[in-house]
């Protein structure tokens, strides 16, 4: 049951039906519910309070449900409202749903039923919000909580549109499938969610590859004083210390199907058993789940349930691999460089063009993880000079090759291209200039990275922007 963050409001003149309906919604997990008993002071009520869902009876003193219907579609168009009535008139259903109810329930209505009524407005609801959303995002061009991306270090425009997406779909309850290759940064990622969907928990990061359903549920859900040899005590699980924040199972592909089956209903329910104990509880954590595999295959294969898959995929993000976004390499490695220069306490070293060209040009099978492994390596083994290639092609076995930036030069080998960029036949300075400028706007103003690109300190840089800015 999703729960709404605004209140249910129920409506109807007799008491009895407001407690009993009342209590549904607070047994299923809602418990953010008001009630009125008289028509007249709704309007007055909606124009202080907002609320997610009207349940509305028809049959009322002073004013009827079906002129309140038509008086909330007019001045409150945004709020659903259930009509929940005594009256089985087909007549008066039509009536209803024309004038703008979400749905026709007859008194006296099965739980199940009321229940599964306010979920579908709830979903339909919370599926119009996050369209808005996602327009408003997507048009905007900017993102509004840049703060919760910074330690996502990126140029790449796949992976700001992807930003603008998670700030979109951030507050929805419904889970997350992370999905891309190993080493892309999907954890980080999932915490940044995290982090722009403003929940109080914390975030509780699970890795459930290889676990059997004994240990999975004991590290998830926890276990009762009893529930095996050892257990002297209840213990409670990760899932408890993730309440009302966000719950991420990494590596969901290698889940067991025991254990997909308690994820399936902790998805669909909201409810766990802990080991040891016939009584359910209840989760409100919001799910992340990550995945390296192609899990359409595992489906394939019998490794994975097709049910639990389109429920973890309500919203999912794919993240490109680093061959995909080969402008973040510069970026990267200069951030690498950095963090291994102060963990190995060493200063830190200028690459060479050829360290930039050749892992410009590598395809990364680890990703950025590869990439950090890499520039660790290389600086633990760094004496002194440029950064050469030496530490890198211990990594790189294959024979790659270098693609240095260059301007384009005919194959007849005159001047045309050069004229084509400048007008003219460039001088020494002339040329100078344009490469620096060329390489800050390739390393997003980054000096480190424009300096590794060029092949020179990033002191020298610096002194040559001096310059250049003075002379101009």
């Amino acid at each position: 049951m999703i729960n709404p963050t605004l209140p249910i409001l129920l409506v109807d003149d007799e008491q009895k039906i407001l407690f009993s309906y009342s209590l549904m919604l607070k047994s299923s997990g809602i418990h953010n519910v008001l009630s009125l008993q008289d028509s007249r002071e709704v309007v007055p009520f909606l124009e202080k309070q907002d609320v997610s869902i009207i349940v509305l009876d028809l049959v009322m003193p002073h004013i009827s449900g079906i002129e309140l219907l038509n008086q909330i579609r007019l001045e409150f168009p945004h709020i659903p409202i259930i009509v929940m009535t005594a009256l089985n008139e087909l007549e008066k259903a039509v009536q209803c749903m024309k004038a703008g109810a979400s749905d026709y329930l007859v008194k006296p209505v099965e739980e199940s039923r009321f229940l599964s009524s306010i979920q579908n407005v709830l979903e339909v609801n919370n599926l119009k919000d996050e369209i808005t959303s996602l327009k408003r995002h997507l048009l905007s061009g900017e993102l509004e909580h840049s703060d919760a991306f910074a330690g996502i270090i990126t140029k790449s425009k796949k992976m700001t549109a992807i930003f603008r997406y998670i700030e979109a779909i951030a507050e929805s309850q419904k889970p997350i499938l992370i999905t891309g290759e190993t080493g892309v940064g999907k954890e980080l990622l999932a915490r940044s969610v995290h982090m722009v969907s403003g929940l109080k928990g914390s975030h509780v990061a699970v890795n459930v590859a290889g676990l059997d359903d004994t240990i999975f549920s004991d590290t998830l859900f926890g276990h009762r004083k009893g529930a095996y040899t050892g257990a002297d005590k209840d213990r409670q699980g990760l899932i408890t210390k993730a309440s009302e924040g966000t719950l991420l199972l990494d590596e969901i592909g290698d889940l067991n199907k025991s254990s997909q089956v308690k994820i399936l209903r902790l998805l669909e329910e909201k409810i766990y058993y802990p080991l040891g104990s016939d009584a359910p509880e209840k989760s409100d954590a919001r799910v992340i789940a990550c995945c390296n595999q192609e899990i359409p295959t595992l489906i394939e294969a019998d490794k994975f349930r097709k049910d639990l898959y389109y429920r973890l995929c309500a919203h999912h993000i794919h993240l490109p691999p680093l061959r995909e976004r080969a402008e973040d390499i510069p970026l990267l490695l200069d951030h690498f460089l950095e963090d291994a220069s102060k963990s190995l306490k060493k200063e830190k070293p200028v690459p060479s063009c050829e360290v930039v060209a050749l892992l410009s040009s590598y395809d990364f099978p680890g990703n950025i993880r590869e990439l950090q492994a890499m520039v660790h390596h290389a600086v633990a083994e760094h004496k002194t000079g440029r950064l050469s290639l030496k530490g890198f092609r211990k990594f790189i076995k294959k024979d790659v090759t270098l693609q240095t930036g260059s301007l384009p030069v005919p194959s007849d080998g005159n001047n045309a291209s050069i004229n084509e960029i400048f007008g003219h036949f460039p001088g020494l300075k002339e040329m100078e200039d344009y490469l620096i400028t060329e390489a800050m706007k390739s390393a997003d103003n980054n000096q480190g990275a424009a300096a590794a690109l060029l092949g020179i300190s990033r002191q020298a840089l610096n002194q040559r922007l001096k310059k250049k800015e003075k002379s101009s």
